[in-house]
């Protein structure tokens, strides 16, 4: 199994067990990158973007991409495109790999289903220990209590 964010033998991008991306269905463009840098951040394109649009991809089920469209809904624009960007460093090719692990990461967690949380009762041990500590607490305080002698 690829992990997350790396390109299979059929040229998709690995996401989970069962999502792997069209490559035709990413969008990677290069820009300048701001910040400091001088001469060279003025000539160089190594901000690169990426994006992918959830809504028409090939590679979701109609409940994936419900989850994704639910969990993701902040990161995607209107037409329902997640857009990641990265200008980490200096070079455009480890700018592209970091924003295409970014973008799988963010589609495996979105796919995650969490589990469900089933709530359990304490047990007749723990109760018992938590009552015997409490009686013990308050026998302690009512002894330091002051108490006028007659």
């Amino acid at each position: 199994m690829n992990p997350a964010g790396s390109w299979t033998d059929d040229g998709r991008l690995a996401v989970t067990a069962r999502v792997a991306i069209p490559a035709d269905e990413i969008t990677v463009r290069a820009t300048r990158a701001g910040g400091p840098g001088g001469q060279h951040v003025n000539t160089s394109s190594t901000r690169v973007e990426v994006t992918w649009c959830v809504a028409t991809s090939r590679a979701l089920d109609d409940g994936q991409r419900a989850r994704l469209r639910e969990r993701l809904a902040t990161k995607l624009d209107a037409r329902g495109t997640l857009r990641v960007v990265a200008a980490d460093t200096r070079s455009q090719t480890q700018n592209r790999e970091l924003a295409l692990r970014r973008m799988a990461l963010l589609i495996k967690d979105g796919l995650a289903i969490p589990k469900v949380r089933r709530p359990t009762a304490p047990t007749r041990a723990s109760v018992r220990e938590r009552l015997e500590t409490k009686q013990r607490r308050a026998s302690q305080k009512r002894e330091r209590r002051w108490r006028d002698d007659d």
